[in-house]
């Protein structure tokens, strides 16, 4: 599994839907929009780093050129990192 953190230059709830859609990416597990301050990150879960690489690659930057212009302002700052573990608690019955 591979996770990716990701500043996108995107200064709205609104404008952050827009961008990442309702389609469900190749490979995407989960993804999370937090705010912190006035930066919106997002935190994606994918099944490897190619499935993200892709992603960001052919799918986000031709939709962040198509929605915010060919050279946003601030290109998005990405960290992506190897999940060594997973826990998910047992949700009780």
């Amino acid at each position: 599994m591979w996770l990716t953190i990701a500043t996108p230059p995107i200064r709205s709830l609104d404008k952050l839907d827009q961008v990442m859609g309702a389609a469900v990416p190749d490979g995407l597990r989960a993804r999370y929009a937090c705010q912190d301050g006035d930066e919106f990150r997002v935190i994606a879960v994918w099944e490897s780093k190619d499935h993200a690489d892709r992603f960001f690659r052919d799918v986000l930057g031709p939709v962040l050129a198509r929605v915010l212009g060919p050279e946003p302002a601030g290109a998005p700052a990405m960290t992506g990192m190897e999940v060594l573990r997973e826990f998910i608690p047992a949700v009780a019955g």
